[in-house]
């Protein structure tokens, strides 16, 4: 659905907007929210005609992505202001480039996969510390629309399988010892 931004979180520390779509319009809480360029937010509170936006530039919001040119997996970490994203904890050897492109990978089932989230722009690997600091620039306008696109839900992820059992001993209980 094609929704316009309303209103503008005034707090300079959030990073929320008002859209005016809402629980009328089957809008839901958890509905990722993007612009022609790439992932904008998520869809965090709904009203009966409105919803709000967490940007994906709210600190320390995060989005499952991948490298899209050699498939490495990663977070993106939202860093309080709306130019810049952060990657962290990845190694200092990790394969990481300048101007690498990052994409949601669809693996918490919140995000579709394959949409773009950011670049890379800044890349310090320091001996010293087993990480990188690596900053990013955000793909999409995150401040610079005025209509934006809410994509339906995906649909729900199974349920993970039970732990299984062990051998036969694990399965029958143990019997008490009389003191």
């Amino acid at each position: 659905q094609v929704a316009e931004i309303v209103y503008s979180e005034r707090d300079l520390f959030k990073r929320k907007i008002i859209i005016n779509k809402g629980a009328s319009e089957s809008i839901e809480a958890g509905q990722v929210v993007i612009d022609d360029s790439g992932v904008v937010g998520q869809i965090t509170r709904v009203f009966p005609f409105l919803s709000e936006v967490t940007l994906i530039t709210e600190k320390d919001h995060v989005v499952p992505v991948q490298i899209l040119r050699n498939g490495l997996r990663t977070i993106v970490f939202g860093a309080g202001d709306t130019s810049q994203l952060s990657v962290r904890y990845m190694p200092i050897s990790a394969d990481v480039q300048n101007d690498d492109v990052l994409v949601t990978s669809g693996i918490d089932g919140v995000y579709p996969a394959g949409i773009p989230v950011a670049k890379i722009i800044k890349i310090e690997r320091d001996p010293a510390y087993p990480f990188a600091r690596i900053s990013c620039l955000p793909s999409a306008g995150v401040d610079k629309n005025h209509q934006l696109i809410v994509l339906s839900n995906l649909p729900k992820l199974p349920e993970p399988p039970a732990p299984e059992m062990g051998d036969d001993e694990n399965k029958k209980p143990k019997a008490k010892r009389k003191s």
